[in-house]
Formats: C-alpha cells, sequence, structure tokens
C-alpha cells in the first residue's frame, strides 16, 4: 500500500490568512500545509480518508487520475467540505464514488450538501454510493478498514487502522479498546497540533507520549497548526523514530 500525505495541517492550514509569523511567512516548502487529508493506493483501490476544502487541489497536485472511496472521520468542515469535487471522477469514469460515514456524519452530509441527497436530482450532481461505518471492521476491495473510537473535546470521531496502518487525527483521548487495536501497527499516524494546551487535539508532548506508549517503527504526526513552529526546528527535537509528517510526503507499507 503506498500512503500519500495530501494535506498535514489543522482547520485554517498553513500559510494562515494574514498571519505574519515566521511559520506562515516561511520558504520550506514542508511548512506550506493543506487541510488534513492522507490518499492510500491498495493494490485494488484508491481511497481518500477526508476531503476537506483543499480537496481538489489535492487531487491536482497528487496526480490522482481514479478513486474508488472516502472514508471520512467526522463532519467538522476542514475534513468534508470538498465532497462536491468529486464530479469530475463520476463524469471522467463514468462511476460513483462510495462514500463511508457512520450516520451522525450522513446526516451533517445531507444538510450540507442537500442537493447531492435531493429527491429530484440536479444534472450533474456529485453521484455517491453511501455505507454507513459503524464500530465493527469494514472492508474496500481487499482492504480492511478497522474503526478507532476517538475523543475530539465531547465529540465521538473516528481513526482507522488499516493492515498495519493506523490514521488518526483530531484526537484528544483514545479509549483503551481502541489502544488495544492500534498496538503491533508498523505506521502509525497521529495530531500534534501546538506545543501549548488545547481542549480538543494532543499537543506535542501528548502526541509525543502517545506514540511512545504505542511503540510503532515509525510514527508521523499530522494535523499541525502554524503555532507549533517550523519543520526544521521542531524536527531536531523528536525522538528518531518519530517525524513530521508533511504534504506530499510518500511511504510504502
Amino acid at each position: 500500500m503506498k500512503i500519500t500525505f495530501l494535506g498535514t495541517g489543522t482547520s485554517q492550514g498553513i500559510p494562515v490568512i494574514t498571519c505574519g509569523c515566521e511559520v506562515c511567512q516561511s520558504d520550506d516548502a514542508r511548512d506550506k500545509r493543506l487541510r488534513v487529508s492522507v490518499l492510500l493506493e491498495t493494490a485494488d483501490k484508491t481511497i481518500v480518508i477526508d476531503s476537506g476544502p483543499d480537496f481538489r487541489y489535492q487531487m491536482l497536485r497528487a496526480k490522482v487520475k481514479d478513486l474508488d472511496a472516502i472514508v471520512y472521520t467526522h463532519e467538522h468542515k476542514d475534513h468534508v467540505a470538498g465532497l462536491d469535487d468529486i464530479r469530475p471522477f463520476n463524469y471522467l469514469l463514468k462511476k460513483n464514488i462510495d462514500i463511508y460515514a457512520t450516520l451522525r456524519v450522513q446526516e451533517a452530509l445531507k444538510k450540507e450538501f442537500s442537493y447531492i441527497f435531493a429527491e429530484k436530482v440536479y444534472p450533474g450532481v456529485p453521484q455517491i454510493n453511501m455505507h454507513t461505518v459503524t464500530g465493527e471492521p469494514f472492508s474496500i476491495g481487499n482492504t480492511e478498514f478497522i474503526p478507532l473510537d476517538i475523543m475530539h473535546y465531547k465529540l465521538p470521531i473516528l481513526g482507522y487502522r488499516i493492515n498495519d496502518f493506523t490514521y488518526i487525527t483530531d484526537a484528544k483521548t483514545i479509549t483503551q479498546a481502541s489502544v488495544d487495536k492500534i498496538r503491533g501497527t508498523k505506521i502509525l499516524v497521529v495530531n500534534a497540533l501546538q506545543k501549548e494546551e488545547h481542549i480538543s487535539h494532543f499537543t506535542l508532548e501528548e502526541a509525543i507520549s502517545f506514540a511512545e506508549d504505542i511503540g510503532a517503527e515509525m510514527t508521523y504526526f499530522t494535523h499541525m497548526s502554524h503555532n507549533l513552529g517550523k519543520h526544521a526546528d521542531i524536527e531536531v527535537e523528536l525522538p528518531s523514530n518519530i517525524r513530521l509528517a508533511y504534504d506530499g510526503l510518500q511511504i510504502e507499507l
């Protein structure tokens, strides 16, 4: 499986509009972060986890020519806003896109994109096949997804373990049952928003502690804000098996 980080930033991305901080003004390409998303290319499917506001540009930048499914972690705008931009895949590939989401996320999508679900369908709207995610594992093609219960402050959201790859974003607390499901993973991706305490996201210290507890061969941090600091400065502070992800980073598993 090939994994491509499409976006590694928080809800505002980096640079933040109007911000003059050293991170937002950095010339290091690794400090330019679109909203968080990841592309999974398996032997038989092309899958995206979360389609945020930058989805269209992410597809163009990564030269994605096919898409089979989008899997959602939760309904916040920085994770779902790009759903409308699946339309070229519908039109040019002549297929519907499979959407995997909990019932609560589905209700949010119906409010945000009511025209997709309207009884009288307007020509050219996104064409989807909706699949309900529960707490049980499910498969997309030959690849199994194991949902992980995560708390984003008081909002229950999902992470996913996919074979030996685990993807978690927007976590503040993680249930013991989910930790047990994660153990043994080779590649862990988890959010590390900033150094200062935050009500709904892991801090850098919390993310490091969690990564060390899991003990994956390699951990990558994602969903980072400009408050975390410059990529080059933060990486030297990290253990050797923990790195900051960046937009465009690819790993094979």
